[in-house]
């Protein structure tokens, strides 16, 4: 049976060390939380709920909602930003969480898989990235509330 490593501790085993990231070792675990009261919110408005800092490494979060209304979804994703290059970077509405049912009161994880964004480190300019939730499906009413938490520094 063979012995592998990450390529993180591939590094602390190389003579000399190679030095890891803060946010792949050692960092500190930060948290963004944003609530958002919703009053017929209509399909298809996005909420800002904050700006992510440049790498920062997405650990987990969750969306946690109200009974919002049937027929209601909401999605968690990023608005246009610049990347660290200065490039133009179009928003995407469900890039940590496909629409999801939010007509009964729920919790439910984002950035949970790697094609959900699970462990992206963060590449935008000195303006961050601003992390969305946008509402589907029908007019939404009730208390949005997202957490993100990540490593920096």
């Amino acid at each position: 049976m063979a012995t592998v490593y990450s390529a993180q501790r591939t590094n602390t085993r190389a003579n000399p060390t190679v030095k890891n990231k803060a946010n792949e070792f050692a960092g500190r675990v930060r948290i963004a939380h944003g609530t958002y009261e919703a009053s017929s919110l209509a399909s298809g408005d996005v909420i800002e709920m904050f700006v992510l800092p440049d790498n920062a490494r997405l650990i987990s979060g969750f969306l946690a909602n109200d009974a919002l209304g049937s027929s209601t979804t909401l999605s968690v994703g990023y608005g246009a930003y610049n990347n660290s290059a200065g490039t133009a970077v179009a928003a995407s509405a469900a890039a940590y969480l496909a629409a999801t049912s939010t007509s009964s009161a729920a919790r439910t994880a984002i950035a949970a898989t790697l094609a959900l964004g699970s462990g992206t480190e963060v590449d935008a300019n000195a303006n961050g990235l601003p992390v969305t939730v946008t509402m589907g499906g029908a007019a939404g009413t009730g208390t949005i509330e997202l957490t993100i938490m990540y490593a920096l520094d």
